[in-house]
């Protein structure tokens, strides 16, 4: 969130009159590329720059003719959802000698372009450095050879550079999260969903590998999305013997009922000795050791395929935006930067210092420095690789620590994909920290009644892939039976709670926090874990669901598009969940291309719907082919998606007609995420460790007694970093009646969704321009992975 002491200040301010931008794709493809590409072009057009496409990456820019073209605004329509890059990605080895670069400037210098954004991995950032640094010689050279205007040196004296990695190996440092990784997780968690079902049917052992390169970010965080039995990555080898602790632990589990293994192997797995260690060996160890049945399984080039997840496509436009107000910014003495990603707020960073830690990683493994390896990947890296250890290996009875505190975990609210995974994260860290770990059913109803019971390591096995709550989850709140909930926690000597769940987990809380006066049962430490599609939880920027659901409505908003192929011109109306947050409408619209989202948040009348209308009718005039309205459910009592649907059709007859849709509970549903699956396991497993610190230091002569204010927090995302905050002191900043936030973060993205929709609007800049090092970009205390 801005700081709102800042003074806010706009990009009107920041003209791209008379300036050309031009954007390429180069490396690999990954899904999200196009999105970047889009909104480079919009966001470019929008301040009065003329935008040009390079086909083909740096060898479309030697050979240059064709391959250099003016983009227009219709002319990124209907990209958003397609994988890859459609402007063309290659591998260039003329532009690694002096004479290919030299080509390249004058093929610019004839178009006007010094700016340039460039999408990549390191060795194309890299090689855009490499050009900048040379600019001023080249057009020396060029001068000198007579191939262009003594002039055009000073007239086009410095080449300003911007980057965006695009790259779904996430191997870039300086970024928590790379255009195209989200995606290809996406396609790996379907690949492993999909064989875990094949498995079980005939107790196989399966071996996965994934790709990465030298990273092994693909493969542990797809392990601790799926609960994998054992990984492989190159950063951490594992220690000598590994191959009979696999073997135990593979054998552990079936003996344990388990009818399936997964192993999962990063194609740049090594180890101590740096040998590579490969998927047939890992098989061949399993048959010979155990006699598994076993299969391999190298999932290959559909990792880089598919349409681009919800996350890739907002990562990718936010980047985008910001890559064309940074290349506006910029001056000669401004170092190239790269626009990326930490925690949950777009910043840049020198491009070089990103490479040179990049390279350092390698150099690290190449060493055998695994740990330092480790440590340069950053702190989201680390924080994987902890959270997998501690969740995927259990120590021997022998080795836990015996606290004698008696931990209670229940969902509350409507259920949320990631629930399950949040659950199982708890009770493993839990069981880990020396606690008895207890789940209770069905919420607080539950709890009064009495379905309470202990659940063990094993009894959570397979849960991150799961949907909804296997716990069972009620709206119920706690006042009403307090008496009976207090009768509980005497019985089962409950010493701490995790409450998993929305809005109502929040009042829940605040319920229990104002009975301490009366019963000593809730003078316990208490954490809340934000679960909810809707992402209405005060204190935390997102909650686990949300991610599901936005990828549910995407998907269906694609579809819904998709169908109005070949057609005369057609304008959706879609009308989402959230009561009365807007964040699926808003954040929805910007994943799918939307023409408009109508929330509660920002009110609207009837001459903003016809304002909308008419803009609509202007677009499809044109070669804009189908338009998309999203409409939260509670945004307005009179406007509904009915009357919205009726007044477009009125209104856009002759134009377009009209079709509308209410997705209704399918935004609840389905497997979750990678992204929920993730975040519910990292939030959940700190939650945990959380209580177990309060547990210790309110531990006194025999018993738990803790009734501070901070002893009951909610867990939450706040922009870099996961903070506790006190329930109570979330009241000044929730609106009870509405059951949202009184300010949210997301509302800033509105206008970024209408400027990529062709609408005039104020966007607020303020949190941009500052360019950070790599090194101090990450906060100290931070261990939020990602987040949109």
């Amino acid at each position: 969130m801005a700081n709102p002491d800042n003074k806010k200040r706009f990009f009107e301010n920041l003209s791209g009159e008379g300036k050309a931008i031009a954007v390429l794709t180069s490396g690999g493809d990954a899904q999200g590329m196009n999105a970047a590409v889009r909104a480079v072009v919009r966001m470019g057009l929008y301040v009065g720059a003329k935008v040009y496409f390079i086909h083909e990456g740096y060898q479309g820019m030697v050979d240059g003719g064709d391959n250099i073209k003016e983009a227009t605004w219709e002319s990124v329509s209907s990209m958003l959802q397609v994988g890859g890059t459609v402007i063309g990605s290659a591998r260039c080895k003329d532009f690694r000698t002096h004479e290919g670069r030299l080509k390249a400037a004058h093929n610019l210098v004839q178009h006007g372009i010094t700016n340039l954004c460039v999408i990549g991995g390191d060795g194309s950032l890299t090689g855009a450095n490499l050009f900048r640094e040379e600019w001023s010689g080249l057009l020396t050279e060029l001068v000198e050879q007579g191939l262009i205007e003594a002039d055009s040196v000073q007239r086009y004296s410095a080449l300003h550079i911007v980057g965006m990695v695009g790259s779904i190996d996430n191997d870039f440092c300086g970024t928590d999260m790379t255009i195209g990784t989200d995606s290809a997780l996406h396609r790996i968690i379907e690949v492993v969903d999909a064989i875990m079902t094949t498995a079980q049917s005939h107790q196989r052992t399966f071996v996965l590998e994934v790709m990465g390169r030298h990273c092994g970010y693909l493969a542990l965080v797809s392990a601790l999305a799926c609960g994998a039995d054992w990984v492989l990555i190159p950063e951490m080898p594992p220690e000598d013997g590994w191959e009979e602790k696999m073997c135990q632990k593979l054998s552990a589990n079936r003996a344990g009922m388990k009818r399936l293994n997964i192993i999962i192997v990063a194609e740049g797995a090594i180890n101590r000795n740096n040998k590579p260690i490969t998927t047939d060996y890992i098989k061949n160890l399993v048959v010979k050791n155990l006699g598994f049945d076993t299969r391999v399984t190298i999932l290959g080039h559909v990792q880089r395929g598919g349409t681009p997840s919800a996350f890739d496509r907002i990562l990718a436009s936010r980047m985008g935006v910001e890559a064309v107000l940074a290349l506006l910014e910029t001056t000669a003495n401004t170092p190239a930067c790269v626009v990326s990603l930490c925690g949950n707020q777009s910043v840049r960073v020198p491009l070089m210092e990103c490479v040179q830690t990049t390279q350092e990683v390698q150099k690290a493994m190449d060493q055998k420095r695994f740990e330092d390896a480790v440590k340069l990947r950053g702190r989201s890296f680390e924080n994987n690789l902890r959270t997998y250890k501690l969740l995927a290996h259990r120590k021997p009875e022998s080795e836990l620590p015996t606290s004698n505190f008696n931990v209670a975990v229940l969902n509350v609210g409507a259920p949320a994909a990631g629930m399950n995974a949040a659950v199982r994260s708890a009770v493993r860290v839990g069981i880990s920290e020396g606690h008895k770990m207890f789940a209770v059913s069905d919420g607080f109803e539950g709890f009064y009644k009495g379905q309470i019971k202990e659940v063990k390591w094993g009894d959570v096995g397979g849960w991150t892939g799961q949907g909804g709550s296997l716990l069972g989850t009620k709206r119920t709140l706690p006042a009403k039976h307090i008496d009976k909930i207090a009768e509980q926690m005497r019985k089962y000597n409950i010493n701490a709670l995790l409450v998993i769940g929305g809005f109502e987990a929040l009042l829940s809380l605040l319920e229990l926090s104002a009975a301490r006066g009366k019963y000593d049962e809730f003078c316990v430490p208490m954490v809340m874990v934000p679960a909810t599609v809707s992402n209405n939880v005060p204190g935390s920027d997102l909650s686990i669901g949300a991610d599901t659901a936005l990828n549910a409505i995407t998907t269906t908003c694609d579809r819904i598009k998709q169908s109005a192929s070949g057609t005369k011109r057609r304008v959706f109306i879609i009308e989402t969940m959230g009561g009365y947050c807007g964040y699926l409408a808003t954040v929805g619209g910007l994943a799918a291309g939307a023409d408009a989202a109508y929330i509660y948040e920002e009110q609207f009348d009837i001459r903003d719907l016809q304002s909308n209308v008419e803009h609509l009718t202007e677009k499809m005039k044109t070669s804009i082919q189908r338009g998309l309205v999203l409409r939260n459910e509670n945004s307005n009592e009179n406007y509904t998606t009915d009357f919205i649907y009726q007044l477009y059709s009125e209104e856009g007859r002759g134009v377009f007609d009209c079709r509308k849709n209410v997705l209704g509970h399918m935004q609840q549903g389905g497997a979750p995420s990678p992204f929920d699956r993730n975040f519910g396991t990292k939030i959940s497993a700190k939650a945990v460790q959380w209580l177990s610190q309060k547990l210790v230091e309110s531990y006194r002569r025999g018993r738990v007694f803790a009734n501070s204010e901070d002893s009951c927090c909610l867990l939450g995302m706040r922009a870099r970093a996961l903070v506790f905050q006190p329930v109570v002191q979330l009241k000044d900043e929730t609106d009870f009646v509405h059951r949202i936030p009184k300010e949210q973060w997301w509302l800033k993205l509105r206008p970024l969704m209408k400027i990529l929709a062709k609408y005039k609007t104020s966007y607020d800049v303020s949190d941009s321009g500052q360019v950070e090092h790599v090194i101090h970009s990450r906060p100290k205390d931070s261990d939020a992975s990602v987040a949109m």
